[in-house]
């Protein structure tokens, strides 16, 4: 029987309940030991659909609980640092949910912390990076499969103007950029392994709630550049191509592809185009293996903290270019 990571989770979010417990449920090396919620009856409920043995009705008392190994906080934006250093203190490994804070000096708040407590792991949880389809097009650039590495499109949008929602309350950490944008950023920094040099945007915020629901961006590295939007009130959609200077690899749902289906990607180069598919997977139950993995073998994360922390620094200039009104470099 192979060894398990025991898991508590911090908070009963639609993103928990609907993705990551269902594929950690899935997993070789997560034990689902508990869940906490600001409410007993959510706890209790929760608890029941998924077979989880312990709930909790505040997050204190799931980090209390000396059998938790790990904790996975899927908790609104605002609230990420304050828990994820609250957990690191109770002596449990960290999977915390992008994006990692509200600001860069938040996010480097929690990097301090975390050198604290050398012993314990502690990742952001940008699940996207586990996937097959991502491992193999950062292969394929690397040995030149489409020559040279030079512009990157994405864009990720969906449709949503409830006032009520988490990604409509600026104090929550809302807006397009914080929920959906930070990924063709990220993208863009783990395929041109590099930061970018400099950024442009431009930005429409809701009159109302005043979070930004749709953000253009340009992102110049040393190398070539990301251009990319992201939207909180346009239909629903995502892609993302990559552009080298021998051909180019286009992604079918480069984010979240669906876990009961293959992924695929294509290769097109002048005479041929070649199509990639992969073997039916859950990226978040690849992520949370991977994750208690580096627990248990005691190696490194995938992605380091100060990578989540440039990932905040990128969002912040841009917002720093719509409101000058140029580029900005960093």
């Amino acid at each position: 029987m192979e060894i398990k990571i025991r898991w508590g989770i911090l908070s009963t979010a639609w993103i928990a309940t609907e993705f990551v417990i269902p594929a950690m449920l899935k997993s070789n090396y997560c034990e689902i030991e508990a869940i906490a919620s600001r409410t007993e009856k959510k706890a209790k409920n929760t608890a029941k659909r998924f077979n989880i043995s312990k709930y909790y009705a505040s997050y204190q008392g799931l980090l209390d609980d000396e059998t938790i190994d790990a904790v996975y906080i899927p908790l609104p934006n605002h609230l990420h640092v304050e828990w994820a250093i609250k957990a690191l203190k109770a002596g449990k490994h960290v999977l915390l949910e992008k994006p990692i804070a509200m600001s860069s000096k938040e996010a480097k708040k929690l990097f301090d912390e975390s050198k604290k407590h050398p012993k314990l792991k502690i990742m952001e949880a940008f699940m996207y990076k586990h996937h097959p389809q991502w491992i193999k097009a950062k292969k394929m650039i690397k040995k030149g499969e489409i020559g040279k590495l030079k512009a990157i499109q994405s864009s990720f949008s969906f449709f949503d103007d409830n006032p009520n929602s988490i990604v409509n309350k600026k104090e929550l950490g809302g807006g397009s950029l914080m929920d959906i944008g930070c990924y063709p950023i990220s993208i863009s920094r783990y395929l041109f392994n590099a930061e970018p040099e400099s950024v442009s945007a431009t930005i429409e915020y809701d009159s109302k709630s005043k979070v930004d629901i749709l953000s253009s961006g340009i992102l110049e590295f040393e190398k070539g550049t990301c251009t990319f939007f992201s939207a909180t009130q346009l239909m629903e959609n995502q892609y993302v191509k990559v552009f080298g200077t021998e051909g180019y690899i286009e992604f079918n749902i480069p984010f979240n592809p669906p876990a009961n289906e293959p992924a695929k990607i294509w290769l097109v180069k002048e005479d041929f185009k070649k199509e990639i598919e992969f073997e039916i997977c859950d990226q978040y139950t690849l992520q949370a293996d991977a994750f208690s993995l580096s627990i248990l073998e005691n190696h490194k994360v995938k992605t380091g903290l100060d990578d989540a922390v440039n990932n905040m620094i990128i969002i912040e200039k841009l917002m720093e270019s719509d409101e000058l009104g140029k580029r900005v470099y960093l």
